[in-house]
């Protein structure tokens, strides 16, 4: 079994202001939430992917790239990489970049994502939502047979 924390990094309203943190520091604390997981000898530490303006995550692959530098130990995920509007291609090479920056530490989580409204922000037509998670899956799983 193994342990681990998982985040979209919501960056909501505080209490004591009723305005979000700015994204550069929403950004740093999850920095520090990562490093302090990493010494307490958590296994996995995965960020989400959200296009909305209350999540500062839209580019986990980044992050987590980010992450890598910081840590040693902990394993580097996504959770999740919404395929069906991603490239399958460059989500592999993103990946098995940061796997190797992280000696390989790096894993990949896919899905179709919890919240719709952004598919159309990348140019996809809702009604091929199924059809083009299914193409990619497929694409992406072939792509990890290729010997480079």
């Amino acid at each position: 079994m193994e342990l681990g924390i998982y985040t979209f990094a919501e960056n909501t309203p505080l209490v004591e202001t009723g305005k979000p943190l700015h994204p550069a520091d929403r950004l740093e604390i999850l920095m520090q939430e990562a490093e302090m997981a990493d010494k307490l000898g958590l296994d996995v530490f995965a960020i989400g992917e959200h296009h909305r303006e209350e999540y500062v995550s839209s580019a986990p692959s980044v992050i987590l790239g980010t992450i890598a530098s910081r840590t040693r130990k902990i394993k580097l995920s996504s959770a999740v990489t919404v395929l069906g509007s991603e490239e399958p291609v460059r989500v592999f090479q993103q990946y098995a970049t940061l796997d190797l920056l992280s000696k390989g530490r790096a894993e990949i989580m896919v899905g179709r994502g919890s919240f719709i409204e952004s598919f159309p922000l990348f140019g996809y037509d809702l009604q091929n939502y199924e059809e083009l998670f299914e193409e990619k899956l497929q694409q992406l799983l072939a792509i990890r047979e290729v010997k480079f």
